[in-house]
């Protein structure tokens, strides 16, 4: 039980061999802190509705985000004030106009595996 650390080695377990296994697939603490976080983002359907629209798009205005989605202005622009913050979407200026793009990777990679996807 080499992967169990000293503040739980006395603990008593079943299939040591397996605690270790699974302290292994579990990893760094900050790692799985930043998915949670990922998946945080994703858990409101609003957010998740903005996400999907983007990646499958590509830039995106406010006010068409909200016809897409079919939430107010205000609420999607405070969503995508939190997406911007946590560094998932980023906002280009055409002039007057904000186009939000998807940046992260890996919700970009959980949105275009399904992980997430559509009922067919």
């Amino acid at each position: 039980m080499h992967l169990v650390p000293a503040d739980r080695a006395g603990h008593r377990t079943i299939d040591g061999h397996r605690v270790c296994e699974a302290i292994a697939a579990i990893g760094d603490a900050a790692h799985v802190r930043v998915w949670a976080e990922r998946f945080a983002l994703l858990a409101d359907p609003g957010r998740l509705s903005l996400l999907l629209a983007l990646h499958e798009t590509g830039p995106l205005a406010v006010s068409d985000l909200a016809v897409a989605t079919g939430i107010r202005d205000p609420a999607v622009s405070q969503a995508l004030r939190l997406l911007r913050a946590a560094g998932v979407v980023t906002g280009e200026r055409d002039g007057r106009v904000v186009r939000y793009r998807l940046t992260d990777p890996a919700i970009a990679e959980l949105l275009a595996h399904g992980v997430l996807g559509r009922q067919d």
